[in-house]
């Protein structure tokens, strides 16, 4: 341990203990209980998104104490600390969902202040949540200090009447039950069984997308991400990352060596590969936003388009984030990406190994469908594309995973706020062939580019799927399915042409061509344009009216700073 301890002259820490004008600093460790050698060894944040807001956090705390086991076993003086997360399952659906984006930028901001005010060495990140996984990644990018990712682990799934089920299934009950679908005893009943442990959503919606991220950015060690939160296993790898960032400490490995624009394109294949979340193509131009490389929504589709759906998961599919663990876990899945040329396999990875050489035991597993091989894929499209058009100058996005038809043409229905929509379905006065239209949404408008989860699991509920299409501003939920488009830029608060539309103008979505058009012509767009007025906002103080100053378009990933690419020094070398 002595060659990590005599590293210290180079480590951030150095300002805070050493040397006699950090006497004063040093009485407050020992008050602590530090030691002498414990304040001389290099400090690593352990930050985690723990809270009770919801299961996907209520295990992270208990994941943090192995973590710092493990940190302390190889030379370290581990540093926990928390952030926030808004979870999306209990924010959706109100305004309360205005938060959860927001909240992602908070937690990297949150987790770079601490760590720049107390000059910690490394940092491991604990986070259970969609915007707590790629909000912590973002700060280990941004702050470039040596750092590994942990995921809390998913949910297992409950049992309705001998079906497995998740909280999509819940969403969903709430459309069957107001068309009379379900009963009141049976809504009751699975409210009490979709959810029976701790973690994350179970299947392959945003945090478990996020998750597979984290390994295919080479962030995360292999295996970690997949196991599920109640399963011991996650304490061993919680040990293992302990001890494993002082050899990035020791070897100098951090983030951006790591976080390149190769290792953005396998984080890309794995969300397409695996049918994962739209809002994938948010987060991941954020993170490369971190370390000042260009990574737009486009990028994230053009890697979509060419990458084939092999993980059958739901929502599109069968199985839930367990299943693919218990079958070979992530490297399976990225085992047969690699073999057959959709990933890069030189990419680095906090192992210190590159991702070919981590994945060089791995062998297929024959006795398993979960997993399709990728040159016998489920499609040979990945499960989310990214579409275009003059609806959607800046993009947009949408998953295809599970969807036989994949084109919609119909006449526009406008809203200019979720809940309108959600009143609309709940009292079936849409009419089947409609494009519903969900404007003022997006990250300025809403602000904080809200998920739409409750209208869409509601309109599967009612039989709708396939029936309807649905476009908006804002985001949908990694849960849902069906002909939902989101991230339409640029947004109607800034007068994108989505805030153009009027009821009966006839939209045109084509998932094969990639296209979002409305069938109106230039002229009568401009014409348009000209009548448009800026609608007001009642947020207008807080946390919120200072996001929609800062914000940025969601085909950059609605970010709120320069980014890398202005840095004029980076944290990890003061």
């Amino acid at each position: 341990m002595d060659a990590k301890t005599n590293i210290k002259g180079r480590l951030p820490s150095r300002h805070v203990t050493e040397g006699p004008a950090r006497a004063p600093h040093r009485s407050y460790f020992y008050a602590m209980g530090l030691t002498t050698e414990q304040i001389h060894q290099p400090f690593v944040g352990v930050a985690s998104c723990w809270n009770e807001a919801a299961p996907c956090n209520i295990a992270l705390m208990r994941q943090a104490q192995a973590v710092k086991k493990g940190v302390a076993s190889a030379g370290g003086t581990p540093r926990e600390f928390c952030t926030i997360t808004v979870t999306d399952g209990i924010a959706m659906g109100h305004d309360g969902m205005r938060s959860s984006l927001p909240s992602r930028e908070c937690i990297a901001d949150s987790v770079e202040l601490t760590v720049r005010g107390h000059a910690y060495d490394a940092l491991v990140g604990l986070a259970g949540c969609d915007k707590s996984l790629p909000g912590m990644m973002m700060a280990m990018v941004r702050l470039n200090v040596p750092s590994i990712f942990i995921y809390g682990g998913s949910i297992l799934p409950g049992n309705f009447r001998g079906q497995q089920v998740t909280v999509q299934d819940m969403f969903e009950a709430v459309g069957k039950h107001s068309v009379g679908a379900m009963s009141d005893e049976d809504l009751d009943e699975i409210e009490r069984v979709a959810c029976p442990s701790a973690g994350a959503c179970g299947a392959q919606f945003t945090a478990n997308t996020m998750a597979t991220v984290s390994e295919a950015i080479g962030l995360a060690l292999p295996y970690s991400a997949g196991a599920p939160a109640p399963y011991e296993i996650r304490d061993a790898f919680c040990m293992t990352a302990g001890e494993k960032v002082m050899d990035l400490i020791a070897n100098n490995i951090r983030p951006r060596d790591i976080v390149t624009r190769k290792s953005l394109e396998n984080a890309a294949a794995v969300v397409a590969a695996s049918g994962g979340s739209t809002n994938a193509a948010l987060h991941l131009p954020a993170i490369a936003h971190e370390a000042g490389i260009k990574f737009d929504l486009f990028d994230v589709a053009e890697i979509f388009k060419k990458t084939p759906y092999v993980a059958d998961l739901k929502p599109g599919g069968r199985y839930v984030a367990k299943d693919m663990f218990e079958v070979g876990g992530i490297p399976l899945l990225m085992k047969t990406l690699l073999d057959n040329g959709f990933l890069h396999g030189d990419c680095l990875t906090v192992t210190g190994r590159t991702i070919a050489e981590n994945l060089k035991s791995v062998k297929w597993n024959p006795h398993q469908d979960v997993v399709h091989p990728a040159d016998k894929p489920i499609t040979v499209t990945g499960g989310v594309v990214g579409l275009q058009g003059n609806l959607a100058p800046e993009g947009a996005i949408v998953k295809v995973a599970g969807m036989s038809n994949l084109r919609f043409t119909g006449p526009a229905r406008c809203f200019d706020r979720e809940e309108d929509a959600f009143e609309a379905v709940q009292k079936r006065t849409y009419r089947e062939g409609e494009v519903i239209v969900i404007r003022y949404e997006g990250p300025k408008g809403g602000p904080g580019m809200r998920e739409m989860l409750q209208t869409t699991a509601a309109l599967t509920g009612q039989g709708m799927g396939g029936k309807i299409a649905l476009i908006t501003d804002g985001r949908f939920s990694g849960a849902t399915r069906g002909f939902c488009i989101g991230h339409v830029g640029p947004e109607a608060a800034v007068g994108g042409p989505i805030g153009l539309l009027e009821d009966g103008d006839i939209i045109e979505i084509d998932a094969v061509a990639g296209t979002l058009n409305v069938k109106l012509s230039d002229d009568e767009l401009a014409q348009r344009k000209t009548k448009w007025r800026p609608r007001a906002t009642n947020h207008t103080s807080g946390a919120l009216w200072k996001y929609a100053q800062q914000v940025g378009p969601a085909v950059d990933g609605a970010v709120t700073h320069p980014g890398g690419a202005h840095e004029k020094q980076c944290y990890a070398d003061i």
